[in-house]
Parts: structure tokens; sequence; C-alpha cells
């Protein structure tokens, strides 16, 4: 048993010792937690954020749709919301939700109550705090179309508001602070029927027939480089169907890797690794990994 255990602030959410992540990755590899906390509210967050030894590196983990777990495992405390991260409250023109709402149930909701402009999060794997970290996309938009403000709660900081300028969204990244946690987010609200909402399209649909969503994969592996499409890329780079033990490039979409034969997440980040070279020598382009790659 991990003796960390011992220098954790008292909760009343739950604390689990050498716990199982990677059967919640979509990847379905990597190896344990040496210490997962899953909060039983906000104050309880809080209250343990701040009280926690500073030296005790932290991890946030939403859905695990886009993260790569290694083998050997994530040191420390890795942190997961549940369900009271989860509420949807309408407000007069805005939307106050909980981080840990998966966007495709968002989507959903936004289609029930006639909110235009959140079509496109129902192409996107995951839940809404780590998109809104990553400022996640698809089909021409992104988090950044539709968020106003965030509330985090900062390690050292304790509990603050952000602001779209404060969080300087950039293509697939945020000025989110590190050791930060967002835990609920003010979006926008538009009824009219003259918003301009260009993604008239059966995402799901569209998905299924060009991604391999039905296999183990992290979604997207790299972000597409300036003026280029990072599978465009791999393919003229000749690793449609490349392998590494039990991990492969997708036939259907050459920007997702695939655990197709009980791959190790060292198999999948080999593979990675040996397309970033070949795209390179091929184009003199350096892909970036989208895919976050995280433990020991």
């Amino acid at each position: 048993m991990s003796s960390l255990i011992s220098n954790m602030p008292k909760v009343r959410g739950k604390l689990l010792v050498n716990a199982d992540i990677a059967s919640s990755s979509w990847f379905k590899v990597g190896g344990p937690a040496e210490v997962l906390y899953e909060p039983a509210d906000e104050i309880d967050l809080i209250d343990f954020m701040v009280n926690l030894d500073p030296e005790i590196p932290i991890l946030v983990i939403g859905a695990l749709s886009n993260m790569l777990i290694r083998d050997g495992g994530v040191r420390g405390v890795v942190i997961k919301l549940g369900n009271f991260f989860k509420d949807i409250i309408l407000l007069n023109n805005h939307l106050l939700v909980g981080a840990n709402i998966h966007n495709m149930m968002l989507a959903k909701y936004a289609k029930n109550n006639d909110l235009l402009g959140y079509d496109f999060l129902s192409g996107i794997p995951g839940t809404l705090g780590g998109s809104i970290k990553m400022n996640a996309g698809c089909y021409g938009k992104e988090m950044s179309d539709i968020v106003t403000k965030v509330k985090i709660i900062d390690r050292f900081n304790g509990p603050l508001i952000m602001s779209v300028k404060d969080l300087n969204f950039k293509y697939r990244e945020s000025n989110l602070p590190n050791e930060s946690i967002i835990t609920s987010a003010y979006l926008k609200v538009n009824k009219e029927n003259n918003y301009n909402d260009n993604i008239n399209i059966d995402i799901k649909n569209k998905r299924f027939k060009s991604q391999p969503i039905n296999q183990l994969t992290g979604g997207s592996t790299f972000k597409n480089p300036t003026g280029y499409k990072a599978w465009e890329l791999i393919e003229k780079a000749g690793c449609r169907g490349l392998s590494v033990g039990g991990a492969k490039i997708s036939e259907m979409h050459t920007n997702f890797i695939i655990n197709f034969n009980n791959a190790t997440a060292k198999d999948i980040e080999t593979l990675g690794n040996e397309v970033i070279k070949k795209v390179f020598n091929n184009s003199g382009i350096t892909l970036d990994w989208e895919v976050l790659r995280v433990g020991f």
C-alpha cells in the first residue's frame, strides 16, 4: 500500500490506493493511480486542494478519451470529479454547466432546449472541463466559441474565476494553470433563428463513417500543423496500417492510433513517435501530440 495515503488531508469523498484507471480509459492500457481522489462536492475539493502537501503531484482526469496512461502508472494523486459536477443550469443568458458533464449529453440538452451553437459537441468525446482546457473542437468550431468564463480551483490560490481573456484560447490549448481544476463553466446561450450555425450535419453519422470510434482509440492523435491536415501528412509518409506490437495506425483514419491486439502504452507511444519521425523525414514537418501522455 502506498505510504502517500497517510499524507492526505481529511476528505468526505473517496481516497483509493493503487486504483485502476486504465480500464476507464479509451485505450484500455496503463498502470494504476498511486492515489485516486473523488471529491464529494466543491467544498470538499477546495479543502483538499489547499491542504494537500505542495510537493505531491496531482493529475486531473475526465473521461480519459484523449489520454494515454503509461504502463508504470501515475504517481501522486489523480483527481476525478463525480456526479456533483454534472449539473446544467439555464440562466437568463448563460448556461452554468458542471465540468464533468459529457459533451454529448450537453449537446443533447442544448438541442432539447433549442439552444444553438452546441451541435459540434456531439463530435467531441470526453467531458466539458478537459475540452475547455485543450480548447477542443471539430467541424470548424471550438470550445472558445461558446465559453464566456470558467470557475476553477487553483492549488495555491483557491477558487478563482477566469474569463475568456484570461484563458487566452489558441488552437488546442488554453492558459489554464497546470495545477488547477475547472469545476464549472458559463456558456453562451443563443436562441435566435438568424444565429450563424454552420454545423447543419449529422455529426454522429459522419464520425461513424470516417473515424474508428468503435475501436480502442484515444481520438485524434496529433494536432493539425498550421496549413496542413495531420492525417494527410501521415498518409503521405506511408504510415497507414503501420503497427508496433498491438498498436496500429487506423486504416480508416490515419490520425487515429488503435489498440487492436492487447497493446501496451509503450506500444502506442512508440508507434506515435515513429509516425512523427516518418512524417518529418517525408515532409520536414514535426507533428505534435494531441493525445496527452501521462505517468511513468
